[in-house]
């Protein structure tokens, strides 16, 4: 049995506790309900995005990585990045989290 929260329960999580503390939370794309992969874009006023989404570990564990960053002097290869990732995975959730220190509601 698999004891994953679904997915749009844990995006639902994620944007209700950092709008709650201050920040913005909102969806980019919606993936599939109960399945769909969680991709989380952090950021803080706009600036400085990081994507983080789940990488397996050799544990048997899923723990959120930084997988890219938005680079200043390209600012739209971030985003044509997601583009991408939403054309190959349409089950893909796309979230954005912009405050302080927005790492603090996806790691441990």
């Amino acid at each position: 049995m698999d004891a994953r929260l679904p997915a749009h329960l844990e995006v639902s999580g994620l944007i209700r506790r950092i709008n709650g503390e201050g920040g913005f939370g909102t969806v980019l794309s919606k993936g599939e309900p109960d399945a769909g992969t969680i991709l989380a874009v952090l950021s803080h006023n706009g600036r400085d995005a990081r994507l983080y989404e789940r990488m397996p570990d050799l544990d048997g564990t899923r723990a959120w990585r930084c997988s890219r960053r938005q680079d200043p002097e390209n600012p739209f290869e971030f985003q044509e990045y997601l583009d991408r990732r939403k054309q190959q995975d349409p089950d893909v959730w796309i979230v954005e989290l912009d405050g302080a220190d927005a790492e603090r509601f996806i790691l441990p």
